[in-house]
């Protein structure tokens, strides 16, 4: 062979090789340029063009810096009791908010968020959600918290929802208020026993009704106690912590996999959690083959119903994966014991505050059970702690906002919103704006729901604790009903008011909790039903 050809083929390799790399570097170089810059000044420019105010878009980070700083000062000390909290917990959207209007949007990393608080638009995005579907993207990890119905969109969902409906029906959840009583019924005597030969006491409440909210949800969804699953517990709440760190994170597509400290903690809480409840899942379903009849829990009610609806189609397809039924289970562990908690909290802490309406609530549980325990018929007469418990929903809600998006060019009122827009709806926002509550916004008046919600929100879709619209909140008549018997029971053992020591500082991991705890003090009454 010619040495010349041998050379020139070489050199031709060689340039081929360069050619296709320098093309392959000019293609991702654009493609990052184009997703950092290009895009995002476009779609700020349409937002814009629309009459939405915001701020400037930032190269590639956008705003996060500015949210975390924010956020971070937010929550380095507590505020007074009469202070408005919302400038603590929504501390960057509180401010954007304020200075560019209530529909505006800003920037997390490249991404435009659109901020809304208006009660139209979110009766329309709430009734629309195949166009406003629940944010894509950002880092994986995030999603081993749980998944689950919260998570699926369309033919998936609706399949989650018909199988896991049986589960929380009203004459499912009346086996269950004997599970409220007993896990509440032991919190009453540890209480009383840490009272024991004294008058009153102080002690953070806070620990033992998340120990309380756990055991509910323990029984009632696998017949077991908090001591069984006290495990998963504690490590969904250090998992919710590690997901609140990683979404206030620019995300890079691929860090998800590298070998950091949070990453592989995030994964091995993931699959600790899953090997625990494929655990019981496992037993339960050996149960199940082995002739035993399901138990009326929310895992036998669950797997029950997923079988008739695998026999009824004749294939696995229209049922639940095993996996599936994992992520329901994770989610039954924490929106159930994370929801109930926080509404009992912040109710004791309110009625501590408001000594008048703990009198006015103990006094209408005395007339309704007198020397009887607790049931279901009597918890839905209770009309004076009910409206307590809407009012402390409207100031302290479960989840402060809820995230949307949407996949393709949509109309939203008269906003056409770009593809790839982010939405937040911001329930605190709604739920404290005086232009639909009044001047009295920031009080805490239970009176005004004495006639229902639609007479309080005058007629206006501005009260969502549960969110909205056919994917509203299915475990809503639960997390109700379990609050109403704690409270009924703790209102006929205890009166309690704040402590000194009490600070009031409510902060989100996931929900709104009382970063401080909450130091109550407890007076015993003698008006123990048996």
């Amino acid at each position: 062979m010619d040495p010349s050809l041998s050379l020139f083929g070489g050199f031709s390799d060689v340039g081929v090789a360069v050619a296709v790399a320098t093309t392959l570097v000019v293609v991702y170089a654009w493609r990052f340029f184009n997703f950092v810059w290009l895009k995002p000044k476009k779609m700020e420019k349409c937002l814009r063009d629309q009459g939405l105010k915001g701020t400037s878009y930032k190269l590639l980070y956008g705003d996060v810096n500015e949210m975390v700083k924010m956020i971070t000062e937010a929550y380095l000390k507590p505020i007074n009791l009469n202070d408005d909290i919302v400038p603590r917990v929504l501390s960057f959207a509180h401010s954007v908010v304020t200075t560019h209007g209530k529909n505006c949007f800003t920037w997390m990393g490249p991404i435009p968020i659109l901020h809304i608080t208006d009660p139209l638009l979110l009766k329309e995005i709430f009734g629309k959600y195949e166009d406003f579907q629940r944010q894509r993207g950002g880092n994986p990890l995030t999603s081993l918290l749980a998944k689950g119905l919260v998570d699926v969109e369309g033919d998936q969902w609706v399949k989650h929802r018909k199988i896991i409906n049986p589960a929380f029906h009203v004459e499912k959840l009346k086996h269950m208020v004997s599970a409220f009583y007993v896990s509440c019924d032991e919190m009453m005597n540890k209480w009383e026993e840490t009272l024991k030969g004294k008058k009153s006491c102080e002690m953070d409440v806070w620990p033992d009704i998340q120990t309380m909210t756990a055991d509910v949800i323990s029984r009632t969804s696998f017949s077991s106690s908090y001591v069984e699953g006290r495990k998963i517990f504690e490590l969904q709440q250090e998992q919710a912590k590690l997901v609140i760190t990683a979404l206030q994170s620019i995300y890079i597509p691929g860090s998800q996999y590298l070998p950091t400290k949070s990453n592989r903690r995030m994964r091995a809480i993931g699959r600790e959690v899953k090997g625990l409840i494929k655990g019981i899942i496992d037993k339960r379903m050996a149960e199940m083959k082995h002739g035993e009849d399901s138990r009326d829990d929310l895992l036998g009610i669950l797997l029950d119903s997923n079988d008739k609806e695998i026999k009824q189609h004749g294939n696995t397809k229209s049922g639940l994966s095993i996996n599936e039924v994992i992520e329901e289970c994770k989610l039954f562990y924490f929106a159930g014991q994370e929801t109930t908690a926080n509404l009992l909290v912040w109710t004791m802490i309110l009625l501590s505050q408001h000594k008048q309406w703990q009198d006015r609530a103990r006094e209408e549980v005395v007339k309704v059970f007198g020397d009887r325990k607790p049931d279901i018929e009597g918890l839905n007469q209770l009309k004076i702690v009910n409206v307590i418990f809407l009012e402390v929903l409207r100031l302290y809600p479960p989840l402060a906002g809820m995230p949307r998006m949407v996949h393709k060019e949509t109309k939203l009122g008269n906003i056409t919103l770009p593809a790839g827009t982010f939405l937040q709806l911001y329930t605190m926002l709604s739920h404290h704006d005086p232009s639909i509550w009044g001047d009295d916004v920031k009080e805490f008046k239970p009176e005004r729901f004495s006639q229902g919600v639609s007479k309080a929100t005058k007629g206006q879709p501005a009260f969502i604790p549960f969110g909205g619209g056919p994917r509203v909140c299915i475990g809503q008549n639960f997390a109700m009903l379990e609050a109403k018997m704690s409270l009924v029971m703790i209102l006929l053992r205890f009166s309690f008011e704040l402590s000194p020591s009490y600070s009031h500082a409510p902060y989100t991991i996931i929900t709104l909790q009382p970063q401080f705890g909450a130091h109550l003090i407890l007076h015993k009454l003698d008006l123990v039903v048996n």
